[in-house]
């Protein structure tokens, strides 16, 4: 997905060596939907997160289990959690697998998006020349208004960011709280 955003931010920069209002606008589009597609990263990376602590927590489970059918000596059961053991286990190797190769894809895409963001500063910056005096400048406040979303951009990431990492804490508290 990044790949495809990327070419297109990529052709609307060599279309034109200063391209018009049109171009940024398609290359703001591109950014923010390279933007939402990090977030959408982000969420399969914190799913994969979670679904890692519950099969941890289920194999801990398991081995309580079978530890207590070792101590009254039931067979059944201890075949039973074995069994499950060795399933979990592998579970659990796969999505250890799978979350951090996850990371790395965020951490690619991120790169990516900010070498999209600086292309598209760079644009916005080449646009026109400083306006003479007394003429009002039209592509001014568009790019301007272009500075304004990808600040306004680059805070929503920080805030999701953040509130990602409360609720991972959060959880890991609840989690060893036992709730």
């Amino acid at each position: 997905m990044f790949e495809n955003l990327r070419r297109s931010l990529r052709d609307l920069l060599d279309a034109a060596p200063a391209p018009g209002p049109a171009s940024l606008a398609q290359m703001r589009e591109t950014l923010v939907q390279a933007r939402v597609g990090l977030g959408e990263l982000r969420q399969g990376v914190e799913e994969s997160r979670l679904a890692l602590t519950a099969k941890e927590r289920e194999l801990e489970t398991v081995r309580r289990r079978k530890g207590q059918a070792e101590a009254i000596g039931d067979a059944e059961t201890i075949r039973v959690a074995e069994r499950y053991e060795a399933e979990l286990v592998s579970r659990i190797e796969v999505l250890s697998r799978k979350v951090g190769v996850q990371q790395d894809e965020l951490a690619l895409a991120e790169r990516e998006v900010s070498e999209m963001t600086s292309e598209l500063r760079r644009a916005i910056g080449g646009v026109a020349p400083p306006p003479t005096a007394g003429v009002i400048d039209p592509l001014a406040d568009e790019q301007s208004a272009a500075l304004d979303e990808l600040a306004s951009l680059e805070r929503a990431r920080g805030r999701a960011a953040r509130d990602a990492d409360a609720e991972a804490r959060l959880a890991e508290l609840k989690r060893r709280m036992g709730k």
